[in-house]
């Protein structure tokens, strides 16, 4: 599983010219799913954007987390991480979960992420094209990964 996490002052989806979800200062997380994904890789990443110290705190910058904020998550699936790039001219999505399995997954994130912050967490809509528009601040954009294959440097 992959994910770019932003910090934006602002956000929105919109979807067939109507927008479906915004949101003020808080994070933008684009959500990619690989075909060797679990539910327990869906844990551990929501446990780690969560956690993650992005919004300062006096003179600290990175000390506080959206939790300790109560700031709001937007996120997007987005296949396209996984879309590999190293030959051709196509971006090849061999390593990203085919679309009728990735949503349960996607939809498992969610459900994980709206337990820990009821009210507080938009989405856009799976396998739509979507405009996504935001005002990222800083600008803060992580790249966080983890698979659940064995041997991952990424998966402890």
């Amino acid at each position: 599983m992959r994910a770019v996490i932003q910090k934006v002052l602002s956000a929105t989806i919109t979807v067939e010219g109507e927008i479906i979800a915004s949101i003020e200062q808080g994070l933008l997380v684009y959500l990619g799913v690989a075909a060797s994904d679990t539910e327990s890789v869906c844990e551990w990443m929501v446990e780690k954007i969560l956690s993650l110290r992005l919004f300062p705190e006096g003179q600290q910058y990175f000390h506080r987390s959206v939790i300790d904020e109560a700031l709001p998550i937007l996120v997007v699936s987005q296949f396209t991480l996984y879309g590999e790039t190293a030959k051709g001219r196509r971006p090849d999505f061999v390593r990203a979960m085919k679309p009728e399995l990735a949503e349960g997954l996607y939809e498992h994130f969610l459900a994980l992420l709206r337990s820990r912050m009821p009210g507080r967490v938009s989405c856009g809509k799976f396998r739509a094209h979507m405009l996504v528009s935001s005002v990222n601040d800083g600008p803060v954009t992580l790249l966080c990964e983890r698979e659940h294959a064995e041997g991952n440097r990424n998966s402890a």
